[in-house]
């Protein structure tokens, strides 16, 4: 009898575990760090890794003030207050030079995972999918594609409203085109990917260097 108790005691132990970790926050890393920050900063001579969290930067009034400058709430595994986020710090001579930062976006078939290197300005030198899976994965993965996010900053991104996909004023980002059009779900997430991840590095590393710019909001948030 205290055999079957202890088997039924471990037995609950490992489905806590198991449930635990199914819901737990999830991350979003470079595969191969020491490869992908050469490739993205061609000179660059290391790198520094910071981890940082919406929960241990501000919490919930943070989560809300994030949800107001994306225009839209923050939903599911990929986007809860405790989710890590992994800012790689790109150096040269000891130097800052840039940043390279990923963030996690559900798709219409799985995760999407976009990174971008941006500059000590926040301004986008390199756009890329790290994970994608998508009917129109090739198109999307197409480096014309990234290149159209070259230049491009938070502001730019204000003027989108990522849940319907239109410029709230004329902007730069509506001249992005969807190599695929079949596949709209999809390369509307990766939009929405990037602003997210331009908000989220303004907040963690720029010290909100485009916050108190006047941001058209689309609709007020449930």
């Amino acid at each position: 009898m205290k055999n079957m108790i202890r088997i039924a005691s471990f037995s609950l132990v490992i489905l806590i575990a198991a449930t635990t970790a199914l819901y737990a926050a999830v991350g979003c890393d470079l595969n191969d760090p020491d490869k992908d920050v050469a490739r993205l900063f061609p000179g660059s001579a290391g790198y520094k890794t910071l981890y940082l969290s919406i929960d241990k930067k501000g919490g919930d009034a943070l989560l809300k003030e994030i949800e107001k400058r994306l225009g839209d709430k923050f939903q599911g595994l990929f986007e809860t207050a405790d989710v890590p986020y992994t800012i790689y710090e790109v150096l040269k001579d000891k130097e800052k030079i840039g940043y390279i930062h990923g963030v996690n976006q559900k798709g219409q078939y799985g995760g999407i995972q976009v990174f971008l290197a941006l500059d000590l300005n926040g301004i986008i030198k390199s756009f890329y999918f790290q994970k994608l899976t998508s009917k129109a994965a090739k198109e999307l993965r197409d480096p014309a594609f990234g290149k159209q996010f070259e230049g491009l900053n938070l502001s730019d991104f204000y003027k989108y409203d990522v849940v319907s996909a239109k410029a709230i004023t004329p902007g730069k980002v509506e001249s992005v085109r969807n190599p695929a059009p079949d596949a709209e779900s999809d390369f509307k997430s990766a939009i929405r990917a990037t602003k997210k991840n331009l908000i989220l590095m303004d907040e963690f590393v720029f010290q909100n260097k485009y916050l108190n710019e006047d941001v058209p909001l689309p609709r007020p948030l449930p």
